[in-house]
């Protein structure tokens, strides 16, 4: 994968810094899409406040049974606190934000 770190304005301390992983297998339809979701996720919402690593697995199977990968695409949210897993393309915009902890689970009615 091209450009597996991406990091952002590593100086921006005032704002909780995001550290997240993203594990895929290859270039495949879904992993592209993941990584497009994540992507546009942090540029629109964590813009300046996150670390986002992509790792294929194909490329280091010892990261993905390091981090006990059962299925890809699976996106780890180390920090901050709580660790959280999301597996899937993440193109459920809604799931996605509240995994992140940038949301909340429930809709005003």
């Amino acid at each position: 994968m091209a450009n597996p770190k991406t990091s952002q304005n590593a100086g921006n301390v005032d704002a909780e810094r995001y550290v997240l992983r993203l594990y895929v297998s290859g270039v495949t339809p879904r992993s592209i899409v993941a990584i497009k979701n994540i992507r546009e996720i942090c540029e629109t919402r964590l813009r300046g406040r996150y670390d986002l690593q992509v790792i294929d697995i194909l490329q280091q199977p010892t990261s993905a049974r390091d981090a006990r990968i059962e299925a890809v695409p699976t996106l780890i949210k180390q920090r901050p606190p709580p660790m959280r897993r999301l597996v899937g393309d993440l193109s459920h915009r809604d799931r996605l934000l509240v995994g992140l902890g940038l949301t909340s689970s429930h809709t005003p009615g």
